[in-house]
């Protein structure tokens, strides 16, 4: 398994992750992504230290905790070979002061999940959303606070804009607080808005890329066929309109693209997508997520390879869109305003 800097620290990561959305099972959303029970996420815990994956990612809403709480108990015994990472900022509970990034809530937050994770410190702790009713100074010196007491060790974002993002770092550098070194954003070959504004402000301020729904919010799975409904078991049938949309022309043709490339390569939809991502700039880890040992398996499969550029470029132009403005303006001035990708 290849290991990277999570941005510019020097803290390495290794480039697939897994994903613990599947561990709990509790509410409609989540039941549809999966219900792994502790006695499962063991075994595919297992499966990935085997594989070299030793990072696993979480959240306090997902499944209300529970995920947490089951990465925590499946852990047990093997805290010095994982990787934790976790985020929080969108509402816990009805509390008043469940939600958001205020240091009563982030420091609440902390300890909530330190306790659900059985562990004394979090490895990577990520604002799950950016918070705009509290100030960037307060939540800033709420995680220097939190990484000077040894409970969080890096910290990051997740689904922040761009002047979010830059406007924190410019805050952490003005009074010496820790800089974001992550940015846990949504990113596939049939969603690629990162590229636009978010990449090249992670290579500017060295933010490493935490990819999360690398195959398009369960689309790019290699189940779905053009002009065929989808299987009885997606979970899309519960969670399509939930996630990002994708015009159907524009999937299959992306679809199209995937398949030449699998016939080419002997490799799985799936194993492709995730392959192509982890050739894209400032790409840290791709999070992969899997409801039993035969996902994982096929998904750890998209590693010890590399797409051909020939493929690469078939799948960038399959995939390509025209972005909205002043990206698609400022494609005219690459002379001296040059695409990262």
């Amino acid at each position: 398994m290849e290991y990277r800097h999570l941005g510019a620290s020097g803290f390495k990561v290794p480039v697939l992750s897994f994903g613990t959305g599947t561990f709990g099972g509790k509410g409609e959303f989540f039941e549809a992504w999966g219900a792994t029970d502790v006695a499962e996420a063991r075994r595919l815990i297992d499966i990935c230290l085997d594989a070299g994956v030793s990072m696993f990612d979480s959240a306090d809403i997902y499944s209300s905790g529970s995920s947490e709480a089951v990465l925590g108990e499946a852990i047990k015994g093997k805290r010095d070979k994982v990787i934790i990472s976790t985020k929080a900022t969108f509402r816990f509970n009805d509390e008043p002061n469940n939600v958001g990034s205020s240091r009563f809530h982030l420091i609440q937050a902390v300890d909530a999940a330190l306790k659900r994770l059985q562990t004394d410190y979090i490895d990577l702790f990520q604002l799950h959303g950016f918070d705009a009713k509290t100030p960037v100074t307060e939540v800033l010196s709420t995680l220097d606070d939190l990484v000077r007491a040894g409970k969080i060790r890096y910290t990051g974002v997740s689904n922040f804009s761009g002047w979010h993002l830059m406007k924190s770092q410019d805050v952490a550098d003005r009074y010496g607080y820790p800089r974001y070194v992550a940015n846990q954003a949504y990113y596939s070959l049939i969603g690629r808005d990162y590229e636009w504004e978010l990449m090249p402000l992670a290579i500017d301020q060295g933010v490493g890329a935490v990819v999360w729904s690398p195959l398009g919010w369960g689309r790019l799975t290699g189940k779905l066929k053009r002009g065929q409904p989808l299987p009885s078991t997606s979970r899309l049938h519960k969670t399509a309109d939930m996630g990002p949309p994708v015009a159907d022309e524009y999937l299959f043709r992306v679809l199209d693209a995937i398949d030449e490339v699998a016939a080419e390569t002997g490799k799985t939809v799936p194993q492709i997508a995730l392959n192509w991502l982890l050739q894209r700039p400032t790409v840290s880890t791709v999070l992969i997520g899997a409801r039993n040992e035969e996902q994982l398996r096929q998904n750890l499969g998209a590693v010890g390879w590399n797409l051909t550029p020939e493929q690469m470029a078939k799948l960038d132009a399959a995939s390509a869109v025209r972005p909205a403005y002043p990206y698609w303006h400022q494609e005219g001035f690459a002379e001296r305003n040059p695409s990262p990708v």
